[in-house]
C-alpha cells in the first residue's frame, strides 16, 4: 500500500475518531447497571441453587468484558472527549475490572505504537519468539516459553496473574501520577471486597465473584491473543515497519455473533482500532463498513480463531506462525550443523 493510499485510509476513518457524549452515556447505562443487577441476582439465587448462581455469575462476566472496553476506551482518551472524564470513568471502571488505569495506559499505549514490530516487543504485548530465537534459546528459555504459550496457563492461569500480580504493582520508574492512581485503585478495591464480605460472608462473596473475574480474564485474555495471532499476520523489523501495515495487516477482524459482538463492544474490528485507537467503540463497526479497504482484513470466526492455538512461533523467513510441532525440522537442521562444525574444524573458523 502506498503512502498516498495510507494517508487516504486513515483520512477515511478520521471522522469516526470522534465521542458522542450521548452515545458513551447510554453505553454506561446498559452495562454498567445490568452488571451490578446480575451480581445481585447471583448473590440471591444462592439461596435456591449454586447452579444458578453461577449462571448469572458468567453472563455477569460478559458483561465485566463490555465494562473493560469502556475503561479500554477512556486509556485512549476516545470515550469522553474531556480528558478528566476518561480519567475519572477510567480509573472507576478500573476498579471492576482490576485494571490500573494510568498503568495501564501507558503499557497499552506502548503496544499499540509497537504493535508487529519485531525489534521492539515486550510491553503491553503477547510473549511471541521468532523461530530463529526459538531455535537459539537456551533449554530454561525454551521450557519457559513453551509452559507461557500453553492455553491452560495463559487462559487459566493467566487471570490470577492479570488479577493479582500485574495489575496490582507498578512498575520500576513510574511516574508519581501512575503510581498514585494504582495505589487508589487497589485501596478502592481492598475497601469494596471488604464491604461485601462483610455484608454477605467471605464464602457466597467467592462464590459469586470467582467465576466473573476467571471467566472475564479468560475471555479477555482470548481476544487480546487472537486478534494478533493468526497464520499470516504481520512482523517486521523496525527498519520495515510501517504503522498502517501494522493496523491493517498484523490485526484482525474478528467476525462475531451480534450478541457476541455487543459483549465485547465491537473490539472484533481490531484493525480499525488499531488504525486510529480515538475512534470510540460504538463507531468502530461503522468505520469498517463505510471504509472498503478495511473489508480486505484478515477475517477470523469463531471456528477459524481456534487454530491460533497452535500458533506458537513466528517464522521471518516465510511471515508467517508454526506450531512446534513445525519447528522440529529447524531444530533437527541446526543440530546437524552443530554436529558438522565439531567434525570439521574449517566450519568453526566461519
Amino acid at each position: 500500500m502506498s503512502k498516498q493510499k495510507q494517508a487516504q485510509l486513515r483520512k477515511s476513518v478520521a471522522p469516526y475518531a470522534k465521542s458522542e457524549l450521548k452515545a458513551s452515556m447510554i453505553q454506561l447505562g446498559n452495562t454498567i447497571v445490568p452488571f451490578f443487577l446480575l451480581w445481585y441476582l447471583a448473590y440471591e439465587s444462592l439461596s435456591i441453587s449454586i447452579w444458578l448462581s453461577l449462571v448469572f455469575s458468567i453472563v455477569a462476566s460478559g458483561f465485566v468484558i463490555r465494562i473493560f472496553i469502556i475503561f479500554h476506551d477512556c486509556t485512549h482518551m476516545s470515550f469522553f472527549k474531556s480528558g478528566k472524564a476518561n480519567r475519572i470513568v477510567g480509573t472507576l471502571t478500573g476498579i471492576i475490572t482490576l485494571f490500573a488505569f494510568e498503568k495501564w495506559k501507558r503499557d497499552h499505549s506502548i503496544h499499540h505504537a509497537t504493535s508487529s514490530n519485531l525489534d521492539k516487543r515486550g510491553t503491553g504485548d503477547v510473549w511471541i519468539m521468532t523461530v530463529e530465537e526459538y531455535i537459539s534459546a537456551s533449554v530454561w528459555k525454551k521450557i519457559a516459553y513453551r509452559l507461557y504459550r500453553n492455553p491452560i496457563i495463559m487462559f487459566g492461569l493467566g487471570p490470577l496473574y492479570l488479577f493479582l500480580i500485574s495489575n496490582r504493582f507498578n512498575r520500576k520508574g513510574a511516574k508519581r501520577k501512575e503510581r498514585w492512581n494504582t495505589y487508589l485503585i487497589n485501596v478502592s478495591i481492598v475497601l469494596l471486597y471488604s464491604l461485601l464480605i462483610w455484608m454477605i460472608g467471605w464464602q457466597a462473596f467467592l462464590i459469586v465473584q470467582a467465576p466473573i473475574l476467571f471467566i472475564s480474564g479468560s475471555l479477555g485474555i482470548w481476544l487480546f491473543y487472537v486478534q494478533h495471532q493468526f497464520e499470516d499476520s504481520y512482523f517486521e523489523n523496525e527498519e520495515k515497519w510501517d504503522y498502517v501495515k501494522a493496523a491493517v495487516d498484523g490485526s484482525s477482524y474478528y467476525k462475531l455473533p451480534k450478541v457476541m459482538q455487543w459483549i465485547t463492544g465491537n473490539i472484533g474490528y481490531h484493525h480499525v482500532h488499531h488504525l486510529s485507537p480515538r475512534v470510540p467503540n460504538y463507531h468502530l463497526e461503522k468505520a469498517h463498513e463505510s471504509t472498503p479497504p478495511l473489508k480486505k482484513a484478515t477475517t477470523i470466526t469463531l471456528k477459524t480463531s481456534l487454530q491460533s492455538l497452535r500458533f506458537r512461533l513466528y517464522d521471518e523467513e516465510n511471515k508467517i506462525f508454526l506450531s512446534f510441532k513445525e519447528v522440529k525440522p529447524y531444530l533437527k537442521k541446526k543440530n546437524m550443523l552443530v554436529q558438522l562444525k565439531a567434525q570439521r574444524p574449517s566450519l568453526q573458523e566461519k
